[in-house]
């Protein structure tokens, strides 16, 4: 059996393909798993780290400026997508996969047009309630679609075959376990491990916030810290820090540009803050993490944001917005969190009951469904 999968962008993307095919190589380890990503991004990193195979297409993005130079980008974004299906159809007929499966990031576009022109059962998987431009322009193309959210199915033409799976994490994250995690990670076990992440591209806003929270938190020592800054931040933030803080990484403070080991890094923290997006939601509740959510303000939709709400009412989490809250706000917080351990312990047990238990499972059954 041929299987192929398409993703792309950031890792919220690219993750719950991982997911999905390393459960899929569980199940079947004579499977044939092929990735196609665009050309010069994070998937061209990430999935070969997994030990995929991936091929690249020649794709970007949309813009929604009318700026001339939005405009100009645009043109040469269409004129793309014609050469990268085109390109997708060629390494659909060398591979000859029994099904093609998308997660997200304007890749899919191209590649899951060019397999259901080629007659391949095609699947796309949308982990955010509000769908994407990408999904949206592909509900009406590909024989399934699938939601990480209950009662998404709202969001598309009457007709569309929908089907809420949750969202898919790799199974690393279900097999985690703290004591565990901080041993591996040479971390003390009797101090806190605060967790901040922003996306793999990083968000200056946050980065900023943070580099202020950890020149307060390098003079008191409360608790340890991993920051992941993301490609476009961590330089900047590395050398302000550098300038202003000498010293600060004698004190447990961590700044990283991505984090790899994700799975052992949340398994090991005993309170995470981060965006909200589908699929960082999905790996906290496999783990049962109590966090602070800081939904992204520039998503369509405000769709992080209405992910965020849904575990702060069930107990699982703080919401915060940006502009409420100071590098010295925020740490006062964090401190009265990590200080209350029956809090935490709340929280977690409400983080792993908003769970959507095995996604995972039933995304692949279902593409197994579609090859029969």
């Amino acid at each position: 059996m041929k299987l192929l999968f398409t993703c792309g962008g950031t890792a919220g993307h690219i993750n719950p393909a991982l997911g999905v095919a390393g459960r899929l190589r569980e199940l079947m380890p004579e499977c044939e798993i092929l990735f196609v990503g665009a050309r010069g991004m994070m998937e061209t990193e990430l999935v070969p780290r997994e030990g995929y195979d991936i091929e690249t297409v020649t794709i970007t993005n949309l813009r929604r400026s009318l700026s001339p130079r939005g405009i100009i980008h645009n043109l040469k974004t269409v004129k793309n997508v014609f050469a990268a299906t085109s390109q997708a159809k060629r390494i659909i007929a060398r591979f000859r996969p029994d099904a093609a499966v998308g997660t997200g990031g304007y890749v899919c576009y191209p590649v899951l047009r060019a397999a259901h022109s080629m007659g391949v059962p095609t699947l796309v998987h949308e982990s955010n309630a509000v769908p994407g431009l990408t999904t949206k322009l592909l509900a009406g193309v590909v024989d399934c679609v699938m939601t990480g959210f209950d009662g998404a199915g709202a969001n598309y033409r009457p007709g569309t075959k929908v089907v809420f799976t949750g969202t898919p994490v790799r199974t690393q994250f279900a097999r985690s376990d703290k004591s565990e995690a901080k041993r591996r990670l040479g971390l003390n076990p009797d101090k806190p491990l605060l967790l901040s992440v922003w996306g793999s591209l990083g968000a200056a806003h946050m980065n900023r916030t943070m580099a202020g929270l950890i020149k307060i938190a390098a003079g008191e020592e409360a608790f340890t810290l991993i920051h992941s800054a993301g490609k476009h931040g961590f330089a900047g933030m590395k050398s302000a820090l550098d300038s202003e803080c000498p010293g600060w990484e004698k004190h447990g403070m961590d700044v990283r540009e991505y984090i790899y080991d994700m799975p052992a890094v949340m398994a090991a923290a005993d309170l995470i803050i981060c965006r909200s997006g589908a699929s960082t939601l999905g790996e906290l509740t496999a783990l049962g993490r109590p966090a602070i959510l800081i939904p992204s303000p520039n998503v369509t939709g405000n769709h992080q944001e209405k992910n965020a709400r849904v575990l702060e009412k069930c107990g699982a989490a703080r919401v915060l917005l940006e502009g409420e809250f100071t590098a010295r706000s925020l740490y006062d917080e964090i401190c009265r969190l990590l200080g209350d351990t029956q809090a935490l312990a709340k929280m977690s047990a409400a983080m792993l009951a908003a769970g959507q238990s095995g996604a995972t499972d039933k995304i692949a059954s279902l593409i197994l469904d579609y090859v029969k």
